[in-house]
């Protein structure tokens, strides 16, 4: 009888490992934190919130690249996702702009890695706080800075 649920447990938890792999679904792996959305930050870090609407372009990078789209294939499109939203391909990340619309602009997270967990505690060491070239480099790599002429919000002062 235990072999036999042994059996059936290990054939469910494949099928559901299948069946996220199949539609793109990605599970978060407990205890870690997943995306909110910038709205979320706004509360406790309302100054920041503030000037990163106001001051940085990325703020609202999904409308750059809503301009673009035209002659674009809906892959290539698909791939601007990767900087212009926030946590597109990563668990609890960007999916669409229908199922997941306070997630389509690249937000505080995209930098400062997922906040429900920092959110939830208000703990600093729930976030990344202290950010390096490295960080920007994920989007900001020579060939992107070249070929879109913009600098890392380093330079720019993102909030």
């Amino acid at each position: 009888m235990l072999k036999i649920r042994i059996i059936i447990t290990t054939v469910v938890f494949f099928a559901v490992a299948l069946l996220w792999n199949q539609y793109g679904i990605e599970a978060a792996p407990q205890n870690q934190s997943t995306y909110v959305g910038s709205e979320q930050c706004k509360s406790c870090h309302e100054q920041e919130y503030s000037s990163f609407q106001k001051n940085a372009k990325k703020a609202h990078s999904y409308d750059s690249i809503t301009v673009m789209r035209k002659g674009l294939t809906e892959a290539e499109f698909e791939m601007c996702f990767e900087c212009h939203t926030t946590g597109y391909k990563k668990p609890g990340g960007f999916r669409s702009e229908q199922e997941t619309p306070h997630l389509k602009e690249a937000g505080c997270e995209v930098c400062h890695g997922p906040g429900s967990v920092h959110a939830e505690t208000g703990d600093p060491g729930d976030i990344k706080g202290k950010l390096t070239f490295k960080d920007c480099e994920a989007c900001h790599s020579s060939e992107r800075v070249a070929a879109f002429k913009y600098k890392p919000m380093v330079y720019g002062g993102a909030h």
